[in-house]
């Protein structure tokens, strides 16, 4: 229903409360793609043991996921209502991290784990390499998407009309807006498709060079990658080639789990 004068929608004159309670707390999972009860209590102005129950219909109904933490997550129907847009399982952290442990003492490099957020790549986890030469893990840092190993793993399954909208005014950061800037990329994404993997050659911070792949969910939807990050001085591109074949072992095993 419109106001016919401002053409903004009037709140119905029945009670829905509940209803209304239930949709805005899907808007705000939806948004924030994370939420605890607390969360939904303040934003709703309801008591907490109301927010709980709210919670609770959303998880019977599909719409969302608790993890270990308690934290609320989007469920399976919110991501089908999403279409495309994968969203990482509410465990990916803890379930990766003992992969990436393991691959990182296998290949003796610093291990990381991100997920695509925007045009921007996001750190959830990482695991240091045990040389004393060594990239720092990142944790919590969102570096552009463009410019990092996983970023580009995680671009190469986007649809290109997606694409396209992530960039409306071209790259953003070290390269400039140029239309071929993006053709480039467009370009090296298709690479990614075929190869299975990505390459960062001192894209995202001078001296270091990484290598990425990505995991995927039961249905076969890309969402999150995980890179092997080296000094450039001891892994030139011929060594990260020899890195792939164990990244790809890991992010198998690790969406065999999810």
């Amino acid at each position: 229903m419109q106001n016919p004068s401002s053409g903004n929608p009037l709140s119905p004159s029945y009670p829905v409360s509940a209803a209304g309670n239930a949709l805005r707390a899907v808007r705000l999972l939806h948004e924030r793609d994370e939420l605890r009860v607390m969360d939904v209590a303040d934003q709703l102005g309801v008591a907490r043991s109301t927010a709980h129950r709210i919670l609770a219909m959303l998880v019977f109904e599909g719409f969302a996921e608790q993890d270990r933490q308690k934290i609320y997550r989007p469920g399976p129907a919110l991501r089908a209502i999403r279409g495309s847009r994968a969203t990482p399982p509410p465990e990916l952290a803890m379930i990766a991290h003992p992969h990436l442990r393991r691959l990182a003492d296998a290949v003796r490099e610093t291990t990381h784990l991100m997920v695509l957020e925007g045009s921007g790549t996001r750190f959830l986890d990482g695991v240091e390499g045990p040389q004393a030469l060594r990239v720092s893990y990142r944790t919590g840092t969102l570096l552009p998407a463009h410019v990092t190993s996983g970023g580009k793993a995680l671009l190469a399954e986007l649809t290109p009309d997606r694409l396209h909208a992530l960039y409306p005014g071209g790259l953003p950061g070290g390269r400039t807006s140029a239309p071929e800037d993006f053709d480039r990329l467009v370009t090296e994404l298709a690479t990614v498709r075929r190869h299975g993997y990505a390459c960062n050659l001192q894209e995202s911070e001078h001296g270091v060079n990484a290598v990425g792949a990505c995991v995927r969910d039961r249905m076969g939807h890309a969402v999150a990658a995980v890179a092997v990050a080296a000094p450039s001085s001891r892994c030139p591109r011929a060594r990260l080639m020899e890195l792939t074949q164990p990244l790809l072992t890991a992010v198998r095993d690790i969406s065999r789990e999810l």
